[in-house]
């Protein structure tokens, strides 16, 4: 009989707290699900009218990213509160949490100050090319602490905010011009006038080479098996890799026509039959 006494009051509280807390819990859910896609739905209007006014892609992904998780952490705290968590004892507990979490990942809170940086002083921005911290690749999101690079052959990189903002970084879109630069080697039996005339007739043919600045041609080095010209031209920066590999090709195939030579390092090897 006390058994059943014992049976009978679990289940009386246990419906007592569902009366109590069940449909604030209920409303708390929807009010969830709800709040998620208000969320989303102003987070895309706000990018939508950042977008319409022009402001840079960098600073709009960021302050979405930034908005975005504002806004989920007060929808958050506010479902804790309809369930009938009093806010002032969540308050407390979430502060001394947050100072726990923040000194186990002081370097989230570095990635997150390095995104700031980057936002405020734009070393680069989304669509720029990039070398750091061992990678390059263009730049296509900058979010609260990392940025997202994508490879030339199509991989993503994921870096680091803190560290990106703190150390060195090429960036290879600032200018919209860039210089090219060669190294053509001959043999040392070949005329150097007729080479150099004939680098300028290639330079000449190729219409992406800017004539201001102009293209400069000088020997640069005696090396060991062949005479070194270096040559540095000037194009936009987007025709860089398509002259490159044209005008290396195009002078190999000029310096076969014309009879000029390049050549390659070769090691003599002499024996001695010893008795």
């Amino acid at each position: 009989m006390e058994n059943l006494n014992n049976l009978e009051g679990i289940m009386n509280t246990i419906y007592d707290l569902a009366l109590k807390y069940g449909l604030k819990l209920l409303l708390a859910i929807v009010t969830l699900i709800v709040g998620l896609w208000i969320v989303n739905a102003i987070i895309r209007g706000i990018r939508r009218n950042m977008e319409k006014r022009n402001i840079d892609a960098t600073l709009r992904q960021f302050l979405g990213s930034l908005l975005s998780m504002l806004l989920k952490i007060m929808l958050v705290i506010s479902v804790i509160s309809m369930v009938g968590v009093e806010m002032t004892s969540f308050v407390a507990i979430l502060a001394a949490a947050g100072l726990a979490v923040g000194m186990a990942l002081s370097g989230t809170l570095q990635n997150f100050a390095g995104g700031v940086m980057i936002v405020l002083f734009k070393p680069f921005k989304v669509g720029d090319f990039i070398d750091a911290q061992g990678h390059m690749g263009t730049v296509k999101d900058i979010q609260i602490f990392n940025t997202i690079l994508k490879t030339p052959d199509n991989k993503t990189i994921i870096i680091p905010n803190g560290g990106l903002s703190t150390s060195s970084m090429t960036n290879y879109s600032t200018e919209e011009t860039r210089r090219v630069d060669f190294t053509f080697g001959i043999g040392y039996g070949d005329d150097i006038d007729k080479t150099k005339k004939v680098i300028e007739n290639v330079i000449k043919s190729d219409s992406r080479i800017f004539t201001d600045p102009a293209p400069f041609i000088a020997v640069s080095e005696l090396a060991d098996s062949s005479v070194n010209f270096a040559v540095r031209v000037w194009a936009n920066a987007s025709d860089y890799w398509g002259i490159f590999f044209d005008m290396n090709e195009n002078i190999k195939k000029t310096f076969d026509k014309e009879g000029i030579s390049i050549p390659f390092p070769q090691n003599d090897v002499h024996l001695f039959n010893e008795k």
